[in-house]
This record gives structure tokens, sequence and C-alpha cells, in this order.
């Protein structure tokens, strides 16, 4: 039988909910059981951000690897994205 794959929360939950665990875990208001239970669900949350912003980064660098610029140009927030072919 294949194990069962958990659904992680986007990033942005998965970095709330790290800091609530961190948090309980910091004031002891957890058993020993339930702490190495939270400390699990704190590792899998972590592999999940760090995969998360590995697969972010990839794709940046793609978009940047298929552009015609080599360099990136600040961003400006008052122009069309039309006027930027000065």
């Amino acid at each position: 039988m294949a194990k069962k794959t958990e659904q992680l929360p986007q990033l942005e939950a998965s970095l709330t909910e790290l800091s609530e665990l961190i948090d309980k875990m910091e004031h002891g208001e957890l058993s020993l059981e339930q702490a190495l239970t939270q400390f699990e669900r704190g590792i899998h949350l972590i592999r999940h951000c760090q995969k998360t912003l590995q697969e972010a980064e990839q794709k940046v660098q793609i978009l940047i690897g298929n552009s015609p610029n080599d360099s990136l140009t600040a961003y400006d927030q008052g122009s069309d994205e039309h006027d930027n072919h000065n």
C-alpha cells in the first residue's frame, strides 16, 4: 500500500504554522510526545518551504535566462509595461 501524501499548506501558511509551533515549543506548553510530534511537523514544513522557494528561484532564473536583456532593470510603478522599451 502506498503512503498517503500529506497535504502541505501554501508557503505563507506554512511559515505561520512554523511560527506557532516554535512559540508553543519555546513556552513549554507541550508534553515530550507532543513536542516531538510538533518538531516532526516543523521539519516537514521547513522542507516544504525550502522546496517551494527553490522552485520559485528556478522559475526566476529561467525567466531571466530567456530574456534578451542580460540584466534586470528597476521596477517603475508609474509606467505602463509597454512604455519600458525606451
